[in-house]
């Protein structure tokens, strides 16, 4: 039988490592799917809905840093893939997507489903090509893998059905594409005169993120130097905070206060590896920063930078550490860890509760999650308020892996990711900390979960409510309206998905719930009922905040909402007198 194009893009995925491929068949991908089928060891990962194959692909991405696949029919299922792949590209991470297409004669006559999937992937793609003939496939397909992984993004081989059907020459050789580690770090004038700057300094800060990931020994060693606090963002959570003598926390809308207090006191600042986005969270101008980031286009695009340093963590960490002087004057390190403390010990405070008049405190659930969870559990939180409790309580060792749609910011997230993570993880312990809007915008999911064996742990929690949407209204002063949710039994439905379910209205079974969810082999889902007024009060609150806060307590009385301001005292009354 003659070797396709299908099956030239099959084998070259199986020889560089792929071993799965998610979607949902469709007639213009025949082709592929059918090369997958004979080729028999690059597995089909059936999902539910094509934005569940490309957050998967993202999940799988994320955890393994390596190559992962997803594809999709013509028209609506490549439509499907957009928000999972925007998602893969704001987290940087590799993915590529076989995006199949209309007939090549009917481009361009308003085709049955005809879209232009070259150009709307295109914002999102760090590289986006149609394929008109078979003689293209080889080329655009090496292209295509190489720019995903070298860029760490997502790219799109555009390709109609006929020619993924069509014959490839037999003497073809598949060229396997793989991993590339390079060393990058500045050069000798820059390096010394960022050490020159943190040399002068009486109070460093250093800002961490997600670029740390293989350099935590290296900035470990920059902060002893320097005697520095290590702020992080929260896409560097899990790559900072363990084993860290010199950690104060996260900043940012959702951090705490002694990271607020660390950036704002400090005469010299040094980011590294990271873009966090959140300018008001800046140090006050007239700051010195440094920055180190391997892509230099995002030096300098959220504050002033004064001198610029291109390279990877762990490289210019390593050249920078012997023209540091090692500083004998640890009053701002002091000071911030004291904070610290502080900080930690009333977020720990919060989490302790077991009244559930109201529901069970979130803080609580996480905390519980946290205890019981693994050692080296993946942990996969929706946007939104399980997001805040995750960044919050969830404890990091160095083992464990926070993945989760932290920039992208969209609902729906954790399922369908999980999904990737677990197929790619089959021995690990992959938790979904699922929010109730979150799981219902792509509950077919869990479906996926029965059909592929996957033992994903859903922990929902349940407020009947979009809880972080109500967080910026009250901000802002607006009644909360449009955002509740008449959820059913999700422990029921998951029952009868054929995973194990139980639903928890009380503190006092939540452990025994977990302790069985997560012992149970296969997929099981804890539903649990939590308290939808709980609040999590931002690092600083600014005097708009605070107007906002009271003009919509006062909008909600006067619309006939008292009892709802009650409730809010009454299961935040510890938080609202903190700091």
């Amino acid at each position: 039988m003659a070797k396709t194009c299908a099956d030239y893009i099959v084998a070259t995925l199986k020889a560089s490592g792929v071993r799965r491929v998610y979607g949902i068949p469709g007639d213009s991908l025949n082709g592929f799917t059918d090369a997958l089928r004979r080729d028999g060891d690059v597995s089909w990962q059936h999902v539910r809905h094509e934005e569940a194959a490309a957050f998967a692909a993202a999940g799988e991405a994320a955890i393994t840093g390596e190559l992962a696949v997803t594809a999709a029919s013509c028209g609506p299922g490549n439509l499907h893939l957009i928000n999972g792949l925007w998602d893969a590209c704001r987290s940087r991470v590799p993915v590529l997507a076989i995006a199949a297409h209309i007939p090549r004669d009917e481009i361009g006559s308003g085709y049955f489903q005809e879209t232009h999937p070259q150009d709307f992937y295109r914002e999102l793609a760090v590289y986006c090509e149609l394929v008109s003939i078979p003689e293209q496939v080889p080329r655009v397909l090496e292209i295509a893998m190489r720019t995903a992984i070298s860029k760490s993004g997502v790219s799109v081989v555009v390709i109609p059905a006929e020619v993924l059907l069509a014959d490839q020459a037999a003497d073809l050789k598949v060229r396997p594409i793989s991993m590339t580690a390079p060393v990058v770090f500045p050069n000798d004038e820059a390096l010394a005169a960022a050490a020159a700057v943190l040399n002068d300094s009486k109070a460093v800060t250093i800002l961490a993120g997600a670029g740390v990931a293989g350099a935590h020994e290296e900035l470990i060693e920059l902060a002893a130097s320097l005697k520095a606090p290590i702020v992080h963002a929260l896409r560097g959570k899990e790559f900072v905070e363990y084993d860290n003598p010199y950690d104060v926390g996260m900043t940012g809308l959702i951090g705490w206060s002694s990271g607020y207090r660390a950036m704002e006191h400090c005469d010299a600042l040094l980011m590294v590896g990271t873009d966090f986005p959140y300018r008001p969270f800046y140090p006050p101008e007239g700051t010195r920063v440094i920055q180190i980031d391997v892509r230099g286009e995002q030096i300098g695009r959220r504050v002033p930078v004064e001198i610029p340093l291109v390279g990877t963590a762990r490289d210019t960490a390593r050249a920078l550490l012997p023209l540091l002087e090692t500083k004998s004057e640890s009053g701002h390190l002091d000071t911030m860890l004291a904070h610290y403390q502080r900080a930690r010990r009333r977020l720990d405070a919060l989490s302790t509760s077991t009244r559930d008049r109201d529901g069970i405190h979130p803080q609580f659930v996480a905390a519980t999650v946290d205890r019981l969870a693994t050692q080296d559990a993946v942990f996969l939180p929706d946007v939104g308020t399980p997001t805040i409790w995750a960044a919050r309580y969830l404890r990091m060792n160095g083992q464990r892996r926070l993945v989760g749609s932290f920039t992208h910011a969209t609902m729906a997230n954790a399922l369908p990711q999980a999904i990737g993570v677990q197929a790619s993880q089959p021995g690990r312990q992959v938790v979904a900390l699922s929010g109730d809007g979150g799981l219902a915008m792509l509950l077919g999911e869990l479906i996926t979960l029965r059909q592929l064996h996957l033992p994903v742990k859903v922990v929902v929690f349940n407020n009947g409510a979009l809880s972080f949407v109500e967080l910026e209204m009250k901000a802002a002063g607006i009644v909360n309206w449009g955002t509740d949710l008449d959820n059913p039994d999700f422990a029921a439905i998951a029952t009868a998905a054929g995973l194990f379910g139980v639903r928890v209205e009380h503190a006092v079974d939540l452990e025994g719930a977990l302790t069985a969810a997560f012992a149970h082999d296969g997929p099981a889902l804890v539903d649990v009922r939590t308290a939808r007024q709980a609040l999590s009060l931002p690092p600083k609150v600014t005097l708009e905040q605070a107007k906002g806060f009271t003009l919509y307590a006062t909008r909600t009385i006067l619309s006939g909402g008292g009892e709802e301001i009650l409730e809010l005292v009454r299961t935040n009354l510890r938080e609202l007198g903190s700091e």
